[in-house]
This record gives structure tokens, C-alpha cells and sequence, in this order.
């Protein structure tokens, strides 16, 4: 039967042969909305060229032509037409209407309220498919033109901002500090935990290497690294650690240069960084020498050769390098009694080194009559000098030295290295060894998950099975001579001994993660994501209270405003509602047959709203206390899959976001009808801010953003902080409103992938985080703040500079009106005779 590491590596590629197949759909995507751009461009060229040519002769009739020229100027915007586009296009008109019909005063007046006139609207719209804003004056108040891959998207400045181009942006006053990192790396990892003297456990995830006393239940994290850690090795003198990362990339997609670094546990400070820009792709293992009290660092890194290179501790100078192999290379350790012996293991091979006048050379160790297995996982060396090796069979080899086979390899043959003794440990691979002080060997079983005692001469002492939910042994780390610390290939931490058995004291998702949500008044949180786990988590605690498994892989989750049942969106379009208590469902239901995005209840508990990606918003009225659902109407305009979406404060009102960077509001109240009128929702009030676009959130969009580089916001519940989760493994903490582009903020790292979600805990205390292939939750202390809500700086920071306009005559007003029916009448012919 294949091995787990076989299957692994089996399952890898048709995952790879469908990224490649998702990146291909999306370069495909991206020419032909450049084709696009390019023939949106060229037309309204050819329109401007019209426009300018018309205004040369300057007659009633051409005049008439150029606000004709202005709406279809307005609608080539837009690769096609919607109802947003329309009622621009029918406000632009208008405008145009009401310049020429009004005395002069009567225009001088009302471009002094409105700051400018309907000709520069023409004038000033950008021809390129970059992002960038413009403000514009309608009959209806100030509005704000966002471009995103050259699609406007107009938001309308609330009527509180009497200067939008005089607000002032600054960083929030509130900051984050790192607090709790929940998961371990174990699917992939090796020898990556260790124990210290000190009482505390240290491993990784992410970009953080966590302290973990395992008594007093404290973290501290060291997060000098810039991306994933990918390996980690403990010195002797068991106080200085040396970890090494992935490459990573900036956000051209240029590497970036990496480093080992040597680092003090006790102190957390940084000691030396070994070989800046020297490694490629990434580090794979590091190891400390022993005979010589630690004094140089072995490390191979992720090229294709899979470099070794040896390093001065205390310089940080190279002393020697060499290829290894184009193989896979998954472990390397000094011999503890000679630092010029250096062994290497990984994909079908053991390779014995010597360093010799600075150079090294290696011997390849011989299989003979054993079967040469296709995967060397682990080894470690006993009390006697022999190596011991762990692979895939299941079987533990021990190696030594043997003269030369003058015979078969004839005269100078030199002594090698062969096989001396194989043992039968495990069904399936041997993912680890540990050697205990008093001689005896620890080995873990991955298929069988087994981890049995031998003895100093490789006779079975005593043995137990990990619970299957907790995967397969990845290493083991000895406390003492009974207790063990056992890291799993599902990223669960265990802690126990053999007759006692074993509990889990760090546990984590498995798989990427999308779903994130706060209980309302209880410091919990809900995670769920394409592990098909579905997890509870306390904040105080920092633990798992209950975790559950499902059929299908959960994206999205909301808690009920009473917090006693939770509802979790899954990927065919089914959704669950889950007493927190029993954990059991109470209720389910589904629509359509395509993934679901967001689940949001009312802020009144009376209606559940499900966003999903057949680009239909779904309404459920809500009564039992959250245990019964019934379909109250649907949501349907958006002409893309929704994204995000929130509740006004009187529950009456939804304002969404889809996946082609349209801003829509329904009435729901009104029977989910779609608002034509975006300019009537400019002042509603939000019960929650999730939608990454929108007024109020603007200026968290970076320059060059192509519109899917922010995964998810959430404002606080204080209305003083937004938090931004984005592609680039960084969160953002900005002041909320940010509504100018380019708002400073606060930025923080831990993320080694893309971060999924964001969402405040229920008092504003602490932010949590989650990652996408990273599998790592961050919880984030937050710490400071200011005083004011977000509607009254806003307004302060508007009136500062600026006097309320003067309210517009009674003459004014009617003409305006008439004005605005006469052309409504008149737009219907144009846009017919266009279309």
C-alpha cells in the first residue's frame, strides 16, 4: 500500500495541474479586459474628438449634440450598461439641462454650492484603467469616482462632509500587539519541536516561532522572519535557536532576500543572521555541531541542487558549500562526536560527508541486499556512534562502517557505509526518532501512528496509538524520561506519556481557512474552512472548545444576535445552523448549487442573509430564537457573485458587494427591492462594515490595487478602527472612516499566505485574524484609543475649513425640478436611438 509521503506527493499534482489551469482562466481574463479597455478608449477618443468639434461652431443646435455627446460619453465608460450607469449617465444630463436653461447668476450660484460645472465632468474623467478618483458635483450632491481595472465605481459623499478635498486622514490611535497564536506546522514539517529548559515548548507556524510554556499556558513569539518558517534546530547549550524560511516574494514577484537566523530563547534577540541573499528559495533544514560546543551551523537550502553550506556561528563567514542532490533533502545533522561528519537524508539516498581542508566530500551509503526504499525520513545517531535511520517501509536501519570490498570494487577501494541491521517498527513510514539520555530510541508511525519505546539494542519496550483524529506522528520531543511532547501531521501538539496516554495542548485547522466570526457578547470565536472542520475557539482561554466535522468544506459563518446558535455557508450552496451547546443542527437549507460567501444576520436577529456566488442574495426571516428559517425573498441584480454585504442599523436595509466591484442597496423591508437611488443610501447608518467597497472605506485600496488584493475588512464595533485582511500576508489597521485613498495605517505581519478574514472580538478588546494556506489564526491585542465616533470626527474634520453653502432660492429649485422630468423624457429617446 503507498506510503502517506507517496500519496502526498500523488495528490500534489492534479492540485498543481489546477492552479496552472486557474492562473491560465485568469491571464485569459486579463487580456480580454484589456482588449476591452483599449476599444473603451478609442471610442471615447472618437467622442471627445466630436465633442471638441462641435463646440467650435458653437450654434443652439451643436450644443444640443454635445449633451447628447456628454450621456454617451458617460454610458462608454462601462464595457456594458447598468442601472448604476444609467442613473449617472441620467444625472450627467441633466446637469447639462439645467446649465443651459438657468440665468447666469442661477448657474454661478449653483456651481459655487456644487464646486464645479458639468463641463469639466467631461473633461477630467481619467482614459486609463488605472486607479484613481475624481470628485463630481450632481443635482443630487457631491459624489466620488473610484477606478478599479478601469471600472468606475461612484460613491456619494455623505451630506456631513462639506470638503471632501480638505479631510485630512490619519493613522488610528488604537494599535495591535500580537497575543495568541493558535496551530502548528506538522502536515509538512519535521524535527520542528523542541523543549526547553526553561518549561516552554518551541515551534512554528506561519511567520512565528512560538514559545509555548506549557505549565503557566503563556506565549511569546519571535517574528523576525518575513515569511513561512520552514525549519528549526535547538544548540546545545539549549538557550540559542537557529531557524530558517521560505524566500517569498515582494508584490512584483521578485524574490526576496533570505537569511538564517541565530537567536537567543531567554531574550528573544536576533544574534546573527547567517548568509543574507546567499540561499535560494528557501531554507529546508539547519543543524548545529556538538562536539565542538555548537560552533558552526550546517545548512541546505531549496535550490534545485539543494546547496549544503557550513557557517561560523559566531562570524556568520562560509566555511564550505557543495551540491548535495537534485533530490529531495528532509533532514541533515552532525555526528555529536566528530563536526567533520555530516550526514544528509531524503529521497532514496543517505549521504555520509567529510570536511577536509575546507572542503567536503560524501559518501553514498550502500543498501546491498535490503530494499532500497523510496524515502529516507529520519535519522538520528546512538550512544554507540551508529546511525539509525527511519523510512518508508516502516523499518529502522542501523549503519556503520565496514572495510573495503577488495573483491567487488578491486584494489584501492575505499571503506564505505552499508547496512549492519534493519528492524520492522512501523506500518508504513517512520516519520521520526528520538533518543532518550538513558540509550533507549523513540520512534512514530505514520499510518499506524504508533510511537513505541526500544531499547538501546532495538528491542521493543512499550508502545501506544495516538488517536486517529490527530493524524500521523511527525516528531516527538522528549520532557523527560516518561513525558513526551508528539507534534501530528493534522497540526495538533500532543502531551502525555505511555501509560497515561495523551492530550492535545496546541490544536489548529488543516487546510485553508475562509470563515471567521465573533460571538456577540462571549469572548468566542468560530473558524471554518476547506478542512471540512468547523471550530470554537475561546479568547480568554486561548483553547479549542469544540471542533466538529463536515461533509463539505464551510467559507463563511455568522453568529445570531442572541449568540445561542450559529449559522456556517458551505461550498455546494447548502447551509447549517449549530447550537453552540449541543453542537448539533438545528436547522439547514440550500440555494443554488454554487459556493456561498457571506452569512449576516439582522441586527435585530429577524432576518438571515445569504450571500452566494449564483449572484443572488437569498432573505430568510428568522423567528425561535434562530432555530427556524423561512424564505422571505430574494435579492437579485448583481451580475457577479457577491462578495460582502451588511445590514443597516434598523435592519431594513442591505448594502452588498460582488465580485465585479459593484456597490448595490436593497430595501428589504420593501421585498428585497433594488435601490435605482444610490445617493438616498449616502447617509444610512451600518450596523456592521464588511463591504471593502464603499465610501467610508475608501481609502484602504493601495494605487495599482487590481480589485482583489483585499480579502475582507471589519470596522470596529466602536466605529473608531477598520482592519484590513489582505493578499499580501499583512493586516491593516486604519482609522474608520478612511474615505481618501492613500490613508496611512498600521501594519502588521505574522501571515506567511494570504489573510482570509479579519473580525473584532464583541468589546473591541482583540482582533483575530486568519490565514489561507498558512492555516494560522493570530489573535491581536488591541491596544490604546481615542474619543469621538467616527460620524463626528468626519464632520469636524470637514467644517474645520469650509462654511455651510447657502440653501438655493425657491426660482432655483422648481426650474431644477422641471428640468430634471424634461429630461428624463429626452434621455429615453437618445439612449434608444444609441442602443
Amino acid at each position: 500500500s503507498p506510503t502517506s509521503d507517496e500519496i502526498n506527493l500523488s495528490a500534489e499534482f492534479p492540485d498543481r495541474a489546477s492552479m496552472m489551469e486557474v492562473r491560465l482562466q485568469a491571464q485569459e481574463d486579463e487580456i480580454t479586459l484589456l482588449k476591452s479597455s483599449l476599444a473603451d478608449a478609442l471610442r471615447r477618443l472618437r467622442i471627445h474628438d466630436q465633442v471638441l468639434q462641435l463646440l467650435k461652431t458653437n450654434d443652439e443646435g451643436s450644443l444640443c449634440c454635445i449633451r447628447q455627446h456628454a450621456c454617451l460619453f458617460k454610458l462608454s465608460l462601462c464595457s456594458y450598461v447598468c442601472v448604476n450607469c444609467l442613473y449617472d449617465c441620467f444625472v450627467l444630463f441633466s446637469t447639462f439641462e439645467l446649465s443651459s436653461q438657468l440665468s447666469d447668476t442661477t448657474v454661478t450660484n449653483a456651481n459655487s454650492q456644487r464646486g464645479s460645472s458639468a463641463s469639466t465632468d467631461i473633461q477630467t474623467v481619467p482614459a486609463t484603467v488605472d486607479k484613481s478618483t475624481q470628485t463630481e458635483s450632481t443635482p443630487s450632491g457631491q459624489s466620488i469616482k473610484m477606478f478599479i481595472r478601469g471600472r468606475p465605481i461612484t460613491m456619494y459623499i455623505p451630506s456631513n462632509i462639506q470638503n471632501y478635498d480638505e479631510l485630512k486622514m490619519e493613522p488610528p490611535s488604537e494599535r495591535l500587539e500580537l497575543d495568541w497564536v493558535y496551530g502548528y506546522r506538522g502536515r509538512d514539517g519535521r524535527a520542528n519541536l523542541y523543549f526547553l529548559p526553561t518549561g516552554e515548548a518551541v515551534y512554528f507556524i506561519a511567520c512565528v516561532i512560538v514559545l509555548y510554556h506549557i505549565n503557566n499556558r503563556t506565549q511569546r513569539h519571535y517574528r523576525k522572519h518575513t515569511d513561512c518558517v520552514r525549519c528549526l534546530t535547538l544548540h546545545p547549550d539549549k538557550v540559542r535557536v537557529a531557524s530558517g524560511q521560505t524566500a517569498g516574494v515582494d508584490k512584483d514577484g521578485k524574490p526576496l532576500q533570505l537569511c538564517v537566523y541565530i537567536w537567543d530563547s531567554t531574550t528573544l534577540v536576533t544574534l546573527q543572521q547567517i548568509g543574507p541573499g546567499t540561499f535560494q528559495r528557501g531554507v529546508g533544514s539547519v543543524a548545529f555541531s556538538f562536539a565542538d560546543a555548537g560552533s558552526f551551523l550546517c545548512v541546505i537550502d531549496d535550490s534545485n541542487d539543494h546547496m549544503l553550506s557550513l557557517w561560523d556561528c559566531t562570524k556568520g563567514t562560509k566555511h564550505a558549500e557543495i551540491k548535495t542532490t537534485n533530490e529531495a533533502v528532509f533532514a541533515v545533522e552532525f555526528n555529536p562526536r566528530d563536526s567533520t561528519n555530516i550526514i544528509t537524508c531524503g529521497k532514496s539516498h543517505v549521504y555520509f560527508w567529510t570536511l577536509s581542508g575546507g572542503q567536503l566530500t560524501k559518501k553514498q551509503g550502500i543498501f546491498g541486499k535490503y530494499k532500497k526504499p523510496k524515502f529516507i525520513q529520519c535519522f538520528v545517531f546512538s550512544l554507540t556512534g551508529d546511525v539509525l535511520t527511519g523510512d518508508s517501509e516502516g523499518n529502522i536501519m542501523t549503519w556503520g562502517k565496514s572495510a573495503a570490498d577488495i573483491k567487488t570494487l578491486g584494489k584501492g577501494a575505499k571503506e564505505t557505509y552499508q547496512i549492519m541491521r534493519q528492524t520492522k517498527a512501523h506500518e508504513g513510514s517512520v516519520f521520526t526518532l528520538c533518543t532518550l539520555q538513558g540509550g533507549g530510541l523513540l520512534s512514530g508511525g505514520g499510518k499506524d501512528r504508533k510511537i513505541i519505546r526500544w531499547s538501546a539494542d532495538l528491542a521493543p519496550e512499550r508502545e501506544c496509538e495516538i488517536p486517529e483524529k490527530f493524524g500521523a506522528v511527525r516528531t516527538i520531543a522528549a520532557m523527560d524520561e516518561e513525558e513526551l511532547l508528539v507534534g501530528t501531521t493534522r497540526n495538533a501538539i500532543l502531551r502525555g506519556t505511555f501509560s497515561d496516554g495523551f492530550v492535545a495542548i496546541v490544536q489548529g485547522h488543516v487546510d485553508e481557512m475562509w470563515g471567521l466570526a465573533t460571538h456577540p457578547s462571549q469572548n468566542i470565536f468560530l473558524t471554518c474552512g476547506h478542512d471540512r472542520q468547523v471550530c470554537l475557539w475561546n479568547t480568554e482561554e486561548h483553547k479549542l472548545d469544540w471542533c466538529i466535522t463536515l461533509e463539505e468544506y464551510g467559507l463563511c459563518a455568522g453568529f445570531c444576535p442572541n449568540g445561542s446558535v450559529v449559522s456556517v455557508g458551505l461550498s455546494t450552496g447548502r447551509w447549517m445552523v449549530l447550537d453552540l451547546l449541543t453542537r448539533e443542527v438545528v436547522s439547514e437549507s440550500t440555494d443554488g448549487n454554487e459556493q456561498l460567501s457571506v452569512m449576516r444576520y439582522s441586527p435585530d436577529g429577524s432576518f438571515l442573509a445569504v450571500g452566494s456566488h449564483d449572484n443572488f442574495i437569498y432573505i430568510y426571516s428568522v423567528t425561535e430564537s434562530g432555530r427556524r428559517y423561512t424564505r422571505f425573498g430574494k435579492c437579485n441584480g448583481h451580475s457577479s457573485f457577491i462578495t460582502h454585504l451588511d445590514w443597516s442599523k434598523d435592519g431594513k436595509y442591505i448594502m452588498s458587494n460582488s465580485g465585479d466591484y459593484e456597490i448595490l442597496y436593497w430595501d428589504i423591508a420593501a421585498g428585497c427591492k433594488l435601490l435605482r437611488n444610490r445617493f438616498e443610501s449616502k447617509d444610512r447608518e451600518w450596523a456592521s462594515y464588511t463591504c471593502v467597497l464603499g465610501f467610508h472605506v475608501m481609502g484602504v485600496w493601495l494605487e495599482g490595487s487590481d480589485g482583489t488584493d483585499i480579502n475582507a475588512l471589519c470596522r470596529s464595533h466602536n466605529e473608531k478602527m477598520v482592519a484590513v485582511a489582505d493578499d499580501f500576508c499583512k493586516v491593516h489597521l486604519f482609522q474608520y472612516p478612511c474615505p481618501k485613498l492613500k490613508a496611512p495605517s498600521h501594519k502588521y505581519e505574522g501571515h506567511g499566505s494570504h489573510v482570509t478574514n479579519v473580525c473584532f472580538t464583541h468589546s473591541d478588546s482583540h482582533l483575530l485574524s486568519i490565514g489561507g494556506k498558512d492555516t494560522c489564526i493570530l489573535q491581536w491585542k488591541v491596544i490604546g484609543g481615542g474619543v469621538g465616533n467616527s460620524r463626528e470626527r468626519l464632520a469636524s474634520a470637514s467644517s474645520t475649513s469650509t462654511s455651510s453653502p447657502e440653501p438655493a432660492t425657491t426660482r432655483t429649485r422648481k426650474t431644477h425640478t422641471l428640468v430634471l422630468f424634461h429630461s428624463i423624457f429626452k434621455l429615453f429617446f437618445i439612449l434608444v436611438s444609441h442602443f
